[in-house]
């Protein structure tokens, strides 16, 4: 018999896609798994989670009863048990289409619902869509990496424009202007703002979508943490603005109902001139759809009573809450030594702070903060370049009231101990 020792070494015909591996390493997941391997498991504490934006584990974050019950009535129908059509089923398109409607001067169809496997993979179906070889798109800086992680897994080239924390945020239209060419396919907008925590007025809106009809090019509306606005902005949908510019609104349940795990997300079409339909966009989404997985039949059955019958004081106590804590979140960063905040946050779960790497003794950067804080705090926060800006942090506060005073507690603890002061 052969020895194994002295085979010729196998040449095998496959091997992983390093693309993947990349853009991966890049997302919220990948930075928050690799800050909590880093935990010092011996430190009795709780971890406290100011890493990404799932409050669904606090009891105080609980969805409504009625959104509950319309799961378990879903299931027991046994109406709900087989595929459902790639687009969604009809009478989950047909709540979604009325919901939305409520915000808009335009009725929504049916026939502009897309039902999608949460907000991710409305994002994965617009990208890959757009994603001509030539194509580009303008992402905002500070984002959502999941955006730059499936544009690089479709070879979709992106380009940057800064929002401006002076500004509130707001997007450096000048700077979109100038990115901008023949080639250009699309600008994302994130609103209310995930990682920045703002809120844009109409007045912006309006700007954004002037812009992009003057570029000729759509608008791709983020709004996962629609009506999650306890500020002086109330929240504005982008497709108020969809008889200027083409607008692809992309939305979910799992933020306003915090039930992130359920799964259950849509890409709308807001143009009320056809100019998308005119250029095939929507035959791509359709049949993008028809190579890709759906989201659970018996969840897509019980969306016309979740969205139909939530009473209105379950999003207001919800919206409270999170109110609370984010004030809480600012009021206490603000007696942190070395930590910025430059805004108070007026929307979704998020703060961008920034970190003054000069008023500390043994910290290199913003990933380096964030290691030394887990090892050291049990304190998980993530590192500002994740979303595209360097010796920032975005921090999350919604979580229990107590946890988030306590997180807050021990990185005052951790500044002051890395201080050059101390």
């Amino acid at each position: 018999m052969e020895n194994g020792m002295n085979k010729a070494k196998k040449c095998w015909g496959f091997r992983g896609n390093p693309e993947l591996s990349k853009a991966a390493d890049t997302t919220v997941r990948g930075v928050v798994y690799m800050l909590l391997a880093k935990l010092n498991q011996s430190d009795p504490r709780n971890v406290i989670p100011l890493g990404h934006g799932d409050p669904s584990a606090f009891p105080c974050f609980r969805t409504s009863q009625s959104a509950q019950d319309a799961i378990v009535d879903s299931l027991r129908s046994a109406k709900y048990n087989g595929y459902s059509p790639t687009v969604g089923i009809l009478p989950a398109r047909v709540a979604v289409a009325e919901y939305l409607s409520q915000d808009l001067p335009n009725k929504l169809s049916p026939d502009d619902i897309f039902l999608t496997v949460g907000c991710t993979q409305a994002i994965q179906t617009i990208l890959t869509v757009l994603a001509d070889s030539k194509a580009n798109i303008l992402l905002p800086r500070p984002g959502f990496p999941y955006y730059e992680a499936v544009a690089q897994s479709c070879h979709l080239e992106v380009r940057h424009f800064d929002l401006l924390p002076e500004n509130g945020w707001e997007a450096d239209l000048d700077a979109v202007e100038a990115l901008a060419d023949e080639n250009t396919a699309a600008i994302v907008i994130i609103n209310p703002g995930n990682p920045c925590g703002n809120v844009y007025t109409y007045q912006h809106l309006q700007k954004v979508a002037e812009t992009a009809k003057k570029l000729g090019i759509l608008v791709i509306a983020d709004e996962v943490y629609d009506h999650l606005a306890f500020g002086k902005n109330p929240f504005v949908p982008m497709g108020v603005f969809g008889s200027l510019t083409p607008v692809v609104t992309l939305g979910s349940i799992s933020k306003r109902w915090i039930v992130p795990g359920w799964r259950l997300g849509w890409l709308v079409i807001n143009d009320s001139n056809g100019v998308l339909k005119e250029h095939g966009i929507i035959d791509c989404i359709t049949g993008y759809l028809n190579i890709s997985c759906d989201p659970p039949t018996f969840i897509q059955g019980a969306v016309p009573d979740i969205l139909g019958k939530t009473k209105e004081d379950f999003f207001t106590n919800i919206v409270s809450i999170i109110k609370e804590a984010a004030n809480t979140c600012y009021d206490g960063i603000n007696d942190v030594p070395g930590i910025i905040c430059p805004s108070k946050p007026e929307g979704s779960m998020f703060v961008m702070v920034k970190i003054d790497i000069s008023v500390f003794e043994d910290i290199q950067d913003d990933v380096d903060f964030c290691v030394k804080l887990a090892q050291e705090e049990s304190v998980i926060i993530l590192p500002g370049i994740t979303v595209g800006l360097k010796n920032w942090l975005r921090v999350t506060f919604a979580i229990e009231p107590s946890a988030l005073e306590e997180g807050i507690k021990r990185l005052k603890v951790f500044c002051e101990r890395h201080s050059k002061k101390a």
